[in-house]
């Protein structure tokens, strides 16, 4: 059985009430799972940007910190 088999047994299981809480919680994984992904682009697209800045011949000094 996999683990989506298994959440939707459990959730069957559960009292009509409790549903907007768990569709709640979805949600907010949801949200985060996509925060994640656009940081994750965010910081992919900034890094050509400042590649000039951070490879120099004068800050070469702090890169060994």
């Amino acid at each position: 059985m996999s683990v989506k088999e298994m959440i939707k047994k459990e959730i069957d299981k559960l009292p009509e009430n409790l549903l907007p809480e768990v569709f709640d919680f979805i949600q907010f994984l949801e949200s985060k799972r996509e925060r994640i992904v656009i940081a994750r682009a965010s910081q992919d697209l900034s890094t050509a940007s400042f590649q000039k800045i951070w490879d120099n011949e004068e800050d070469a000094v702090y890169d060994s910190l």
